[in-house]
């Protein structure tokens, strides 16, 4: 028997575009994809499409050639169009393109269904949002490896930071914030949690987030002890995502919940101690290729009750976030910076 061997010629690439609309962490999130095409195809043309809001996430980033936006598309020709939110504004976006090939991440929805409603895990082993990224390059030989995601903060955003760790303390990040009321830890556990840090330790606590967060960054501060309010600075408000990200360039360690800041901060290898209420490590967001402590409730059976939060605990008591031990949290924070004198 004559066997037959059949080679598929893949067209030449020499224009790529990729689609992430949003939201901070997903795109941050595509940074080790774009590192991969990269190195993968180190002549081709790389652009990137984005909602205006989010551009200066990607605007610095030395492995793209133009950013467009939902407000400008681009008319270009692509050989390859990655669209990694598939959803039924990228698929439009995709069909009024010039394309020659394009691949779609699968996002798996009915795996969040059953998880959610069901607490049925057809997840398997806890595989990174940025790996499912990957998946879609399998047709094009394109692979992953061991480092990080990436972030690229200016000169000037560096400069607006630079002022803020004058003082040698070192300094914990605090990224208390997020968009969902079940993905936040408690101001009050918060304000308990930082008071125990600075009665054992002298370090300095910056507070992180969008204009959003300040009435829950003005409640911390309030029920904050007055003793200890003078190492802990509210810049909640006052930077863009690119100044905050030079901040998190400079801090020791963060803490954080399960947001885009989250991510932003693993951009720079940092210690992060992650608070996660009613998320899932399933669902694939977690600090990807750094080291994190992961602190959550396990065995709850509650949870998840999202894959992306609420604005309510369904069930009233909010123990996801509730339960989590502040003395728990607070002595491995004290150990990192004990360990790292």
């Amino acid at each position: 028997m004559v066997g037959i061997l059949v080679v598929i010629v893949m067209p030449a690439i020499n224009k790529i575009l990729v689609i992430r609309l949003s939201s901070i962490g997903d795109i941050i999130l595509t940074t080790p994809l774009l590192r991969h095409l990269d190195t993968a195809y180190p002549e081709v043309q790389i652009d990137f499409l984005v909602k205006p809001h989010f551009v200066s996430l990607v605007a610095s980033n030395p492995r793209l050639t133009a950013i467009y936006t939902t407000e400008q598309l681009p008319a270009a020709h692509y050989d390859l169009v990655v669209d990694l939110q598939n959803n039924s504004s990228s698929r439009a976006i995709v069909r009024s393109l010039n394309a020659g090939k394009t691949v779609h991440y699968h996002k798996e929805n009915w795996k969040k269904w059953l998880l959610v409603h069901f607490k049925i895990n057809r997840y398997g082993s806890c595989r990174s949002v940025v790996e499912r990224y990957l998946d879609s390059l399998k047709q094009v030989a394109v692979t992953g490896d061991s480092l990080g995601c990436e972030i690229y903060p200016s000169l000037d955003d560096k400069a607006f930071a630079s002022p803020f760790f004058e003082s040698g303390h070192k300094t914990l990040g605090v990224c208390f914030g997020a968009k969902h009321f079940t993905k936040r830890f408690p101001p009050k556990h918060l304000a308990a949690l930082f008071a125990l840090l600075l009665e054992k330790e002298t370090f300095q606590l910056l507070l992180l987030g969008g204009k959003e967060d300040l009435p829950y960054a003005s409640e911390i501060m309030s029920i904050l002890p007055e003793g200890s309010r003078s190492m802990l600075l509210n810049l909640a408000g006052d930077c863009t995502l690119m100044q905050t990200a030079a901040i998190l360039e400079r801090c020791d360690a963060v803490l954080c919940n399960d947001t885009g800041l989250m991510h932003m901060a693993s951009s720079f290898g940092k210690k992060l101690f992650v608070l996660f209420g009613s998320s899932s490590s399933a669902f694939g967001f977690l600090p990807y290729h750094v080291p994190y402590d992961l602190f959550q409730v396990e065995g709850l059976p509650c949870r998840p009750c999202s894959h992306i939060g609420r604005d309510h605990c369904p069930k009233g008591h909010f123990r996801c976030m509730n339960d989590l031990s502040v003395a728990l949290i607070a002595g491995h924070i004290l150990d990192h910076f004990t360990s790292a004198r």
